[in-house]
């Protein structure tokens, strides 16, 4: 459950960064708290979809430990292949929970920090020396899962059920973002996609988004913000759309 008030977004324009094509549940709620939502995608995902990957799968499916890495490694996943009821799942978030159990998984676990520390912490996972671990998500990424259960001893498969890209940001972006005011938020859940965004629009679009405030998941992703350049940030409990939205809905200004 998330730990955030329900906010008020009365009139504020708020940016979705989430990947193209997974950011209107999320501007859904924006208007239904008064917000005006633009999305931003920083992302595009792939699917990974061959006969090895079809092959690995099946295999990592039956894992004492499956760990999804995100909403978008289950839709994926489950495109594949059937994900078993009884799944000995693990999601990195409850996003991740809730796509799980949309797919049929009956009793997902879901650590109370929504993160790749917080899944660290599971009991299960303390001393998982020879447990058979399967990491489903896309390549790249911070990498600290697979390096911990590594260092931890588990016998880790990893399975790449999808592709992160750059997105494709058309005119309409662009002159959005440059009409920004300066009250509106932009949500960030991924280094990644604020690469991408940075890389991607021109450079008065990009100064007029890092005129806004960021809403940002992580203390790693806060410094990674203010290191490309925005100097108003707020942090958010998780990067569940709830607790985006609660930090989004607070009043800022600067010190």
């Amino acid at each position: 459950m998330s730990r955030s008030p329900v906010p008020s977004l009365q009139g504020r324009v708020v940016v979705i960064t989430r990947p193209a094509g997974t950011g209107a549940g999320l501007a859904r709620q924006v208007r239904a708290l008064g917000g005006r939502p633009l999305l931003l995608p920083g992302l595009s995902l792939h699917a990974v979809d061959d006969e090895a990957t079809r092959a690995a799968l099946a295999q990592a499916l039956r894992a004492p430990a499956v760990i999804f890495t995100s909403p978008a490694a289950v839709r994926f996943a489950a495109a594949l292949a059937p994900i078993p009821a009884d799944c000995a799942a693990i999601g990195v978030g409850q996003g991740t929970a809730r796509a799980l159990r949309r797919a049929g998984v009956i009793d997902p676990q879901s650590p109370a920090r929504q993160d790749s520390e917080g899944v660290l912490a599971l009991a299960a996972l303390q001393s998982p020396a020879g447990l058979g671990v399967a990491l489903v998500g896309a390549a790249g990424g911070r990498g600290l899962l697979r390096d911990t259960l590594r260092a931890r001893g588990a016998r880790l498969d990893e399975v790449h059920v999808y592709a992160r890209g750059a997105p494709r940001l058309d005119r309409r972006h662009v002159e959005a973002v440059r009409a920004l005011p300066a009250d509106a938020r932009v949500l960030l859940s991924s280094a990644e996609a604020l690469d991408h965004l940075a890389r991607q629009l021109p450079p008065e679009a990009w100064a007029a988004l890092r005129r806004a405030v960021a809403v940002v998941s992580s203390e790693r992703l806060a410094g990674a913000t203010r290191a490309a350049g925005f100097e108003r940030v707020v942090r958010a409990h998780s990067a569940g759309g709830a607790d985006l939205l609660a930090a989004a809905g607070a009043d800022f200004t600067l010190p």
